[in-house]
């Protein structure tokens, strides 16, 4: 018993899996994923869910890349300033 439903949790997993990236590469599927963002950022803004505690987990997880992102927005923040002495 115990060996059929670990089949079938392998089998719906490779299935569910195969399934969902197809169905996001459709059009239907890209509609879904656009509904859904629409949804949960409705969701955040009303109940004023905190994405931060995600973020920290996310560069305590991905340190090098965390730091890359940080090294092009202080890039992009440089060339902000940059542009306004110029503009003045």
């Amino acid at each position: 018993m115990l060996i059929t439903r670990l089949a079938i949790a392998c089998f719906t997993a490779v299935f569910g899996n195969a399934f969902s990236k197809w169905f996001l590469n459709t059009k239907a599927g890209a509609w879904f994923q656009k509904k859904l963002d629409s949804v949960l950022e409705f969701l955040q803004k009303r109940y004023d869910i905190e994405i931060a505690k995600k973020e920290v987990k996310w560069r305590r997880d991905y340190p090098l890349l965390a730091k890359r992102i940080d090294n092009l927005e202080a890039k992009i923040e440089g060339y902000e300033q940059w542009a306004k002495k110029l503009d003045e």
